[in-house]
């Protein structure tokens, strides 16, 4: 048995899940923040067989797609009370995936 720990972006959860659901994959939702951006993001969590765990990720490889998107970034020095806000581009989206052994995984 396989837990999949899977951090993706807001935006791709929704299709991400319904997907999940449709390969008949249940998943537990967590709604979760990410340090850099600080934007929303959302942590799955999936028990599933070893087999499994290959289909899962080529699920996610097709709804959690990278993509280039403008955020402000603030600047600037807390001593000098100096602070602006600078358009930067970053990447945004994908998945970060953890697969971890389990010893039992018990559905009530």
């Amino acid at each position: 048995m396989k837990l999949v720990i899977a951090v993706v972006n807001k935006e791709d959860s929704s299709n991400l899940i319904s997907k999940l659901n449709k390969a008949g994959f249940m998943s537990t939702k967590l709604s979760t923040t990410g340090g850099f951006l600080k934007a929303g993001n959302v942590t799955l969590l999936i028990g599933t067989q070893d087999e499994k765990v290959d289909e899962i990720i080529e699920i996610m490889r097709e709804c959690c797609s990278k993509r280039s998107q403008v955020v402000n970034a603030t600047t600037g020095s807390y001593a000098d009370q100096f602070f602006t806000t600078l358009p930067v581009e970053v990447t945004v989206g994908g998945a970060t995936v953890f697969v971890v052994d389990i010893d039992k995984f018990i559905k009530m």
